[in-house]
């Protein structure tokens, strides 16, 4: 194998754009010609179209099921506003600083040294692939160099046999960090197309075919863990073409535990991830009853741990039968990977709804897992987390020391995996779609460059504050009239979205769950306007007593609860902190029977801090009116079970004030009704 040096990083570096397309089934696309009929057809579109290819990005290759949605190259989207500060807290915060507090990234580390028997599993590569896309993400260039010895040291590590990493893990025939070392080698290529990354990966997998079948996969993360090795198989066959890697997938997913017949595991962070591997397979087969395994998983979890706003499920280790309540928790790796399986739900399927649940754990659920300014983490997160103590006693799976906020790695897995939750995010607001176009699936501010049309590139400038505002408005530049699709997607939530071309609206009636498809000839300066009307919704969870969940938009509310942060260890620049509430937390909520949505009013905020996340930041205010529970109290250091609606309270009425659950780290998310 070939052991040069890494690209540098500046002109060296391979354009990703400038890659040989994949072919398609429908074989080559025939260039478009130049037009210059500025007519917009419109059309509401629920199921995406697969034919025809994209010449400039990859999608499957023949005979996999052709993609209706694909990933841009690294660097084509720039995030702005709240998601670009979140990354750059990331750089300053624990992502960035994690060497500093981390065993697993010492220079003696198994995955620097490779000497026998020297310790290095999942932490160091969980770390990685975020940190990677991080510095990729915002071209940063430390980071990047950073990331580079890491990757530098793995390459070449490579074996004969193409085995690469820890001597260790291959005696125990252990390749889950592997899988997770492969991911940060394709987001490496996708960045700038280093030569050596396809032949180095070819020869991994090559290692993998030729293993004694008993011995892949036979056991533990890596058996339930299988999708994300198929997932990098059809990677790397989409770039190459060799169709032994599709036998090898066919293998891995024999391999791999059975997700097709319901879930084979209670853990959460393997559901979270293990779910989408029928779906993947999907891919390869074409039969329909593996991407209905995949939606008959996520049912089945969801039906009965995920009654709870925020998206995810109860898991504080385990789903455990009879723990489904709003206090019970959930493991912060496990927001992190449910995000990543919606995204690579969406360009496998295309349906909205993926988008849609990748941002319910984003903007409910993801940001309270760590500290505002993302210097500490705590393992786990409910949807009713009244105070995160030193406690030792939780009614929680595991004992000790679960709900602080540190820098130091007390939670050994979720301080490294917590790094790709956000750069992925980011790589995923946009995508490629058939037909050399464009679609805006994830909306966050950010500014866009792709190839569309007939090969013009163009620049698309997004301004928003969703999912605090309502508004979307895209601006593009382009040296020269260039005709393509560009789809919008319309949330599940959303009714009576409009759009607005140059000052006209469009006419056309978009209902929930569908996507605008916007196709003409666009011209530099032409400006898209994308309202996405939200209104305060009221969701009953009848399995959590007719306890009630409030929504606005995609964001659901918590009450807003006095803070008492309390510093418990660590130094001043990196505390390790307690966190107490300083008001009332067991409230019920006094609905207007008739129309309880009316209950609360929308206070907005003018302007958007750096950092929106955070109880005094907080963008927009529910006010409603509620009343004490006196009998509603602590179970065990936590807020005990929800009671049954309606409940009966002779305490006077208060003014509540509810804020986005995302910002609430102290949180009551799922309320009594007070009768």
């Amino acid at each position: 194998m070939n052991r040069r040096r890494f690209l540098s990083l500046g002109g060296a570096a391979l354009a990703a754009s400038s890659l040989p397309a994949a072919p398609t089934s429908q074989g080559p696309v025939t260039p478009a010609k130049p037009t210059t009929d500025s007519t917009a057809q419109v059309s509401v579109v629920k199921t995406l179209p697969v034919t025809g290819g994209n010449r400039f990005y990859r999608g499957n290759r023949a005979p996999l099921l052709e993609s209706p949605l694909m990933k841009l190259p690294i660097g084509s989207i720039q995030p702005r506003g709240w998601l670009r500060q979140q990354l750059l807290l990331m750089v300053d915060g624990m992502t960035g600083r994690l060497a500093d507090h981390s065993m697993f990234l010492h220079p003696t580390s198994g995955w620097l040294t490779f000497i026998k028997n020297r310790e290095g599993w999942e932490e160091m590569p969980y770390w990685l692939r975020g940190y990677g896309d991080l510095g990729y993400v915002l071209k940063h260039e430390k980071i990047i160099r950073e990331a580079c010895r890491w990757l530098e040291a793995a390459l070449h590590s490579q074996q004969e046999d193409g085995y690469f990493g820890p001597p260790l893990n291959k005696e125990k025939d252990d390749i889950w960090p592997n899988m997770l070392m492969v991911n940060a080698f394709q987001s490496l290529y996708e960045w700038n197309g280093d030569k050596r990354v396809l032949p180095f990966l070819s020869e991994y997998f090559r290692f993998q075919l030729n293993l004694p079948r008993e011995r892949l996969l036979p056991r533990s993360w890596q058996k339930m863990r299988g999708g994300d090795n198929l997932a990098s198989i059809y990677w790397l066959y989409n770039r190459t073409g060799d169709k032994w890697l599709l036998e090898l997938a066919r293998v891995v997913h024999e391999r791999t535990e059975d997700w097709t017949s319901g879930l084979p595991t209670r853990h959460g962070v393997n559901i979270a991830q293990g779910f989408r591997e029928p779906a993947a397979y999907y891919q390869q087969t074409k039969d329909a009853k593996f991407l209905e395994a995949t939606e008959n998983d996520y049912a089945t979890v969801m039906g009965e741990y995920g009654q709870v706003p925020g998206g995810g499920f109860a898991a504080d280790e385990n789903c455990r039968p009879g723990k489904t309540g709003a206090q019970q928790a959930t493991e912060t790796c496990t927001w992190v990977e449910f995000m990543h399986s919606f995204e690579m739900l969406l360009k496998i399927n295309g349906n909205p709804v993926y988008a849609d649940r990748c941002e319910e754990v984003a903007f409910n659920s993801l940001p309270a897992a760590q500290t505002a300014d993302l210097k500490g983490l705590h393992y786990l997160t409910a949807p009713n987390l009244v105070q995160c103590d030193a406690a030792e006693d939780h009614p929680f799976q595991n004992p000790g020391y679960l709900l602080p906020f540190s820098p130091r790695v007390v939670y050994r897995c979720c301080q490294h995996n917590v790094a790709f939750g956000w750069p992925y995010y980011a790589e995923h607001l946009w995508l490629a779609q058939p037909g050399n176009g464009l679609a805006a699936v994830l909306y966050a501010a950010s500014a866009v460059e792709a190839q569309v049309g007939h090969g013009v590139q163009v620049r698309i400038e997004e301004e928003t504050d969703y999912p605090f505002g309502e508004d979307v408005v895209l601006k593009l530049t382009t040296p020269a009239p260039v005709r393509f699709p560009l789809l919008l997607r319309v949330p599940g939530w959303c009714e009576g979205a409009t759009v607005t071309l140059n000052g006209r609206r469009l006419k056309m009636e978009a209902g929930p769950l569908a996507y605008i498809q916007v196709e003409r000839t666009w011209k530099d300066g032409d400006r898209l306007e994308l309202h996405l009307p939200m209104k305060v919704t009221l969701k009953t969870w009848k399995k959590q007593a007719h306890a009630v969940s409030v929504y606005h938009g995609p964001l659901a509310y918590s009450l807003k609860i006095g803070q008492r942060w309390e510093k418990i260890g660590r130094t001043d620049e990196w505390p390790e902190l307690a966190l107490y509430p300083t008001t009332p937390w067991n409230v019920g909520l006094i609905l207007d029977n008739a129309s309880p949505a009316s209950s609360f009013r929308v206070m907005r905020k003018a302007g958007l801090a750096k950092q929106p996340f955070d109880l005094e930041t907080a963008p927009i205010e529910l006010r409603g009116k509620g009343r004490v529970i006196p009998d509603w109290t602590l179970d065990r250091n936590t807020a005990g079970p929800v009671p049954p609606s309606p409940v009966q309270s002779s305490q006077p009425d208060q003014n509540l004030t509810l804020i986005p659950m995302g910002c609430a780290r102290l949180r009551v998310s799922v309320f009594p009704t007070v009768g």
